[in-house]
């Protein structure tokens, strides 16, 4: 009897496997498969729009507020981004599967009907273990997409990089535009100045197309700056990377032209650079064009000047620090557009070659204001009289310093240039010529105005013929307050290279309120509005590559499920 039981519980149990593996294996295996995958797939999708879609700063996948700028999204983020999504769905796909498995085992073999259920947990568990690998495949084609995203969007962003250098290095070099600092001590050679957020104030050193963007860097407080100068970069305040000093507003659109006042001391160089600033001022509102001093100081300095020429007084004596340069914005009809840095020292800079050392500026200029004192030529103070000394004693301190020595020096300084000092323009100013013209042996420089002859008849014909070979052109003018404003609107536009062009009927006579009039500080550039999305969120570019990377994986999902009812369909056609 017992042995007709036992034969009877192995044919049943043998029928149940040969049902079991015959008719319900074959059909609830694969629809396990399908199931736990489409579960996997769903999971991963949701933890991945949860990772993507938000905006904060810190979401799931934290973006961490830089120094500066942030760096671009593909360099780095997208695949912190990556890694956060798979570690989070990697082991909860795991967890869940594994307790899914314990419970079904325990469920279906936890008892004598275990022997009977053996089909069905196999398939069940053999469907959740055999979905790991469309699982794994939908994970290395979302790598693979992300590599693509960043293949192609770095490819893009490389192109735009070279790009944009490319035409600001055109810019730069159609415009000559030279950049130099103009604080003491410093004078160094700017590449790339040092920019300020307009939103939080943050300097950035390498505001450039580079590694935190090609069109624009997004600012840690979230504003979106300017790369180049073309796209607006010249309207952040800029600073010098080697002092930190404050620079000109349009620096890096208009050239930098250093203009050197060299003479030795008492010589006139500072009553000449006002008078210059004052004729060319009138020539900038002559022809409707725009002078503007840089920094409000020099305009106080301009209108102190101007008030002691109207009263008949002299400018104070230059301090004997190293200068800053007196910075005039000046931009005329045309492409006539300059950045002057007027360098006037005093004249104890130029009574030694190491004084001449120091004054840094004179390494980065193609011009050069040479001024000359003629009561400082041994010649011209021996041929005067006695009474013209006691004129010329009374009317103006005398420069003890030889001319032809000062420029010596500064020649010998130059020559440790690249280009051995060779300069473009050089303009020889002779000062106090209202008073030289009262004496002898400067009566004829008023008559036929031969100031290159005349200075070569007492004395500096050596001088004459050194400048003729180390500079391009070489122009005179015989200066004193009541030269005509534009002959020094001239000689000062042609040393600066802006050739300015004189009105229609040539300048009118400076009235007084010309003369009374100070150039303003008034910015030549509207200022960067600050735009962004605020210091608590991403920038637009992590979120726009965050989206591409959403809208790939939607595709993916969407051909994935497709995927998996029509290979459901073709299963189980009825």
């Amino acid at each position: 009897m017992q042995i007709l039981i036992a034969f009877l519980l192995v044919a049943v149990w043998a029928g149940a496997m040969w049902l079991g593996f015959w008719y319900v294996f074959p059909v609830l295996f694969p629809a396990t498969l399908i199931v736990a995958g489409a579960a996997a797939l769903g999971l991963y999708y949701l933890n991945a729009c949860r990772t993507l879609a938000p905006s904060a700063l810190d979401g799931p996948s934290p973006v961490a507020q830089p120094d500066v700028a942030y760096r671009n999204y593909l360099l780095v983020q997208v695949w912190r981004d990556w890694w956060t999504i798979s570690r989070t769905v990697v082991p909860q796909v795991y967890r869940i599967a594994s307790g899914i498995v314990v419970r079904l085992t325990r469920t279906l073999l936890g008892g004598p009907w275990g022997f009977f259920a053996f089909p069905i947990w196999l398939s069940l568990c053999a469907g959740i273990a055999a979905a790991a690998v469309p699982a794994a495949g939908f994970v290395l084609a979302l790598t693979v997409l992300y590599g693509v995203v960043a293949a192609v969007g770095l490819g893009a962003w490389l192109a735009c990089v070279l790009v944009l250098a490319a035409v600001e290095r055109v810019f730069m070099a159609y415009g000559r535009i030279l950049q130099t600092c103009p604080h003491p001590f410093c004078y160094e050679r700017i590449g790339l100045p040092e920019y300020e957020c307009p939103g939080c104030g943050a300097r950035h050193r390498r505001l450039s197309p580079g590694a935190a963007g090609a069109f624009r860097h997004v600012c840690r407080c979230g504003a979106r700056l300017p790369t180049t100068v073309p796209l607006g970069r010249f309207r952040l305040a800029a600073y010098c990377p080697h002092c930190g000093g404050r620079l000109p507003e349009r620096i890096g659109r208009v050239r930098v032209e250093p203009l050197p006042f060299v003479g030795g001391p008492a010589a006139g160089k500072t009553t000449f650079m006002f008078l210059g600033i004052r004729a060319l001022h009138a020539r900038a509102r002559s022809v409707q064009g725009r002078l503007a001093f840089v920094e409000q100081r020099h305009a106080q300095a301009y209108a102190g000047a101007i008030r002691e020429f109207q009263s008949g007084g002299r400018p104070a004596k230059t301090g004997p620090e190293l200068p800053l340069a007196t910075m005039v914005d000046v931009d005329l009809p045309g492409r006539a557009r300059r950045i002057l840095y007027l360098f006037d020292p005093a004249g104890e800079h130029y009574t030694g070659a190491t004084e001449v050392e120091s004054l840094r500026y004179l390494d980065h200029g193609e011009a050069l204001l040479f001024v000359v004192d003629p009561f400082a030529l041994p010649q011209v103070r021996r041929a005067l009289t006695e009474d013209e000394r006691d004129l010329v004693d009374q009317a103006a301190a005398s420069s003890e310093e030889d001319p032809a020595d000062t420029l010596q020096r500064v020649l010998n300084d130059l020559r440790s240039r690249s280009d051995q000092g060779r300069q473009k323009r050089v303009a020889v100013i002779v000062t106090k010529a209202d008073l030289l013209v009262r004496t002898e042996i400067g009566r004829c420089l008023g008559h036929d105005g031969d100031v290159r002859a005349w200075l070569g008849g007492v004395g500096l014909g050596n001088t004459v013929r050194t400048l003729d070979q180390v500079a391009g052109q070489v122009r005179y003018l015989a200066s004193g307050l009541a030269t005509e404003p534009a002959d020094v609107a001239d000689l000062l536009g042609w040393a600066s290279g802006l050739a300015p062009a004189a009105p229609s009927g040539g300048d009118h006579p400076l009235t007084a309120g010309d003369a009374q009039e100070v150039p303003g500080t008034a910015p030549l550039r509207a200022p960067w509005p600050v735009r962004g999305r605020g210091s608590a969120r991403v920038p637009a570019g992590y979120q726009a590559g965050r989206w591409a990377v959403l809208c790939g994986l939607s595709v993916l999902t969407v051909a994935a499920v497709t995927g998996a009812v029509v290979a459901a369909a073709e299963r189980f056609p009825y």
